[in-house]
């Protein structure tokens, strides 16, 4: 059954996959350009990127620049959008499990 979950997941995987790599390119752009505004380090940046779009939101860095601010909007729902695309992913991967003899 595990086996027939991770073919399921596989196959769904390489059909959204440009989808997938397009959210994440749009954040990691987005993440670039904070980083370029607010003069923060690199890492930083990215470590915002993505624990904004993964929605933790810890508040440790917030952005200081109006274009910022809205940059991080944009990626908070690409964050969200990610999110939906890998619970439907997983779960249409286990509704094709479950239909397997």
């Amino acid at each position: 059954m595990r086996r027939l979950f991770f073919i399921a997941l596989a196959t769904q995987l390489r059909v959204i996959w440009p989808i997938v790599s397009g959210i994440v390119s749009l954040m990691v752009g987005s993440g670039l350009a904070i980083w370029r505004i607010e003069n923060w380090r690199i890492d930083e940046a990215m470590y915002f990127t993505f624990v904004t779009g993964l929605t933790i939101g810890y508040g440790d860095f917030t952005p200081e620049h109006v274009t910022s601010r809205i940059l991080a909007l944009v990626i908070g729902f690409a964050g969200i959008v990610l999110t939906g695309v890998v619970a439907a992913v997983t779960v249409k991967a286990l509704n094709a499990d479950d239909q397997e003899p």
